[in-house]
């Protein structure tokens, strides 16, 4: 009795969030006895599921029609005019009065007239008109293209003239994104596939657009989709193992039921934590690596960066302190967008009474501490550090490696690191490989982390030789050779997966809640299943975190619950 009141409450509770989407897949996909007893059971009459089903009542297009400039602002050749909605036709009449029907997706010139029927006046002579009916468009709506004459004041005059077209419904200029969110709106679109549209349009270096080509392809929409469907068929049959279990005969055990369903969670969780993996890389090519530029003071850091990004961008000078706050910079090195960082000079208080190049006492002040600090924060969230040491004279007049310790031990905790030397035209060849020698066995093999990595050895007074033969004068882009084939490896994916490159970074966060609810149902259930044979409330809980975990991979594709999805369209489509 105690148990029939408890399963009885919980499914009161739970049954009016199933969807009308949902409902038909527990009589699709389970036992006879299930669909008999759901069919036969006696649920509440009231229940609407279409209203249930929020989003065809809450996200059905509206009838007008829209119309927006496609094309960049400005003077051009060409400007292309989008028209999407019902009334495309009334305007192709208003415009082009006496004419023909368009043949649906063939390029038609036609003159293009002011709508109102008391004059005659020429909008633009020579238009090339498309009509796309729908719903096989862009947005699934019957689809308008007016290519007209690029000035100003054509486009300016065709698009005042559109919205004075007779038509049966309201025409409007389109809100931001809203082409966007009607091809959503009409499954053109899922929401996977508008995020990875905003990437290629933002898309500034060829690693970005290639990521955002692989996130359009659809198959992520599709695989979280699958997912999604499993897990409500799992839910489903874990809840009629709670309802129907002590009335109707199953094909399979409570336990062995459960089992399966585990089976597939393991898979699910095994793809998900793959793909927040794959994401990390992803997100490189989208937000550019951090680079920091870090080592002692006048070891040639802002010279050395000034020759990467091929411009003044840090002041060089021979006093020691002169960056006193982070320098940064951006640019495109073979497609890969980076962010070098030219940071304050690492010195501790022991070096307080150091001298410059100039020989003149350089102390440390609060302004260059404060610098310091900035600078090993930077250094610590940064995906690449390198770390410059420089070729300079010993106390004894003997040449020696300067370097700080403190960077050292910072790169060995950086994934990618290097170490460059500079000045390195100070010394003859055959001093600088003992120096380098020397280095390499007495510091950076007692450095963990660094003891199998080669420094780099450049010189920068070189580098700013234009009128030199060398193919590479100072070593420089030896250096940036290898940052390339750094930023390759923390990015690369096989080629089986590189549609994973177009997971953002609110997909991953979703997959990680996803991931939480997994591994919160694998808690629930136990790792061996079933501990009692016929635990309901064991199951009850289990069951909820599979409809959690459903919801979160319905948000990432706009297919989960209305709310959840509202919170994020206006931000989604708006880009």
């Amino acid at each position: 009795m105690h148990r029939a009141a408890r399963r009885v409450a919980f499914t009161c509770s739970r049954w009016p969030r199933i969807s009308a989407q949902s409902r038909p897949i527990h009589l699709a996909h389970l036992s006879r006895a299930y669909s008999t007893a759901i069919i036969n059971s006696s649920r509440p009459d009231s229940i609407n599921f279409e209203e249930l089903s929020g989003r065809q009542s809450q996200f059905q297009p509206r009838d007008d029609t829209i119309y927006a400039l496609s094309t960049a602002h400005g003077k051009a050749g060409i400007a292309v005019i989008r028209i999407s909605g019902p009334s495309c036709a009334s305007i192709y009449s208003g415009l082009c009065p006496s004419k023909p029907p368009l043949r649906p997706r063939h390029a038609t010139v036609r003159t293009l007239y002011h709508p109102n029927p008391n004059t005659s006046e020429v909008l633009d002579s020579e238009a090339l008109v498309l009509f796309f009916p729908a719903p096989k468009t862009v947005t699934g709506d019957d689809v308008l293209e007016l290519h007209v004459h690029g000035g100003s004041a054509t486009v300016k005059a065709v698009l005042s003239a559109i919205p004075k077209c007779v038509a049966g419904g309201l025409i409007r200029y389109a809100e931001p994104g809203e082409f966007t969110k009607r091809a959503f709106l009409n499954d053109r679109l899922d929401l996977a596939q508008v995020e990875a549209l905003s990437e290629t349009l933002s898309a500034e270096t060829e690693q970005q657009r290639r990521a955002a080509v692989h996130g359009s392809s659809g198959s992520l929409g599709r695989t979280y989709e699958e997912w999604r469907q499993k897990l409500l068929r799992a839910r489903a049959e874990m809840e009629a193992l709670i309802d129907f279990s002590e009335d109707q005969h199953f094909d399979e055990s409570p336990t062995s039921l459960v089992g399966t369903v585990t089976w597939q969670v393991k898979q699910i969780l095994q793809s998900i934590r793959l793909h927040e993996r794959a994401s990390e890389r992803g997100e490189l090519l989208r937000n550019g690596i951090k680079i920091a530029l870090v080592g002692p003071p006048n070891v040639g850091k802002s010279s050395f960066m000034n020759r990467i990004v091929g411009r003044e961008a840090s002041i060089v000078s021979g006093e020691s302190g002169t960056t006193r706050d982070i320098i940064e910079a951006n640019l495109d090195i073979r497609g890969y967008l980076c962010t070098f960082a030219d940071t304050a000079g690492f010195r501790t208080t022991r070096d307080r009474h150091s001298k410059d190049s100039h020989g003149s006492e350089s102390e440390i002040g609060p302004i260059e501490e404060e610098g310091i600090r900035r600078a090993r924060v930077k250094a610590t969230q940064s995906d690449v550090i390198i770390v410059l040491v420089s070729v300079e004279p010993g106390a004894n007049g003997q040449p020696q490696i300067r370097y700080d310790s403190e960077t050292l031990r910072l790169a060995a905790g950086c994934k990618e690191r290097m170490v460059v030397v500079n000045k390195r035209d100070a010394v003859s060849a055959d001093e600088l490989r003992a120096l380098v020698r020397r280095f390499t066995e007495d510091v950076l093999t007692k450095v963990e982390g660094l003891e199998t990595v080669e420094p780099a050895l450049i010189s920068c007074k070189e580098a700013q030789d234009q009128g030199s033969y060398l193919t590479d004068p100072g070593g420089v882009r030896g250096v940036i050779d290898q940052l390339v084939s750094s930023f390759k490896s923390m990015t690369s994916l096989p080629a089986t997966m590189q549609d994973l490159h177009g997971v953002t970074e609110r997909q991953r966060q979703l997959l990680v809640q996803c991931r939480g609810h997994l591994e919160n149902y694998l808690e629930s259930i136990g790792e061996a299943g079933l501990e009692e044979e016929g635990d309901h409330a064991d199951i009850t809980v289990a069951a909820e975190h599979l409809r959690y975990a459903a919801n979160t991979l319905g948000r990432i594709t706009g297919r989960g619950e209305v709310g959840d999805v509202e919170e994020i369209l206006g931000v989604i489509f708006e880009k």
